[in-house]
């Protein structure tokens, strides 16, 4: 999919791709202040959209939405090959202990066996994050190892 990136003097950078049906172009405005708008093209106008602003926390959640279960089916696929390996996704919650706290301070891979293989926050994603990574609310691990390992990571990053 090619995405086509627009600088927006003065406003920041467009970020859009077209839609297989109906004319239309979907993306984002992300302004120079952070703040992120959602924009959907309208039919046949590809300069015409509806726009809709998002928080930080409602922007997180969409892509949270639309890419977490994109790299976990990836992953699933990937792993589909071998016997006693799982892929789980796992939010981190604003109640969860691990909240402002660091990949290492879970001890997951140690407590488990499973690993964080990449973190989602905001449509991007994180592969491969270190122990120094901070976690925030609304970031979605993605997390391999066996069913076990999974259930008690999850265990582990919602309770601690």
């Amino acid at each position: 999919m090619q995405i086509e990136v627009t600088p927006l003097p003065g406003v920041g950078v467009r970020k859009d791709f077209p839609v297989r049906k109906g004319g239309r172009r979907i993306g984002v405005v992300e302004h120079r202040d952070g703040s992120i708008d959602l924009i959907v093209g309208r039919p046949g106008n590809p300069d015409a959209t509806d726009q809709i602003a998002l928080s930080g926390a409602e922007a997180s959640a969409l892509a949270s939405l639309l890419g977490a279960p994109q790299v976990v089916a990836q992953l699933e696929a990937e792993h589909r090959e071998f016997d006693g390996v799982s892929t789980g996704q796992f939010p981190i919650a604003a109640h969860s202990p691990y909240d402002c706290r660091t990949l290492g301070d879970t001890r997951l891979r140690t407590r488990t066996k499973a690993s964080i293989v990449a973190v989602m926050r905001s449509g991007a994603v994180i592969a491969s994050p270190g122990p120094e990574y901070v976690f925030a609310a609304g970031d979605v691990l993605i997390v391999v190892g066996s069913a076990d390992s999974l259930k008690a990571a999850a265990q582990i990053l919602h309770d601690g």
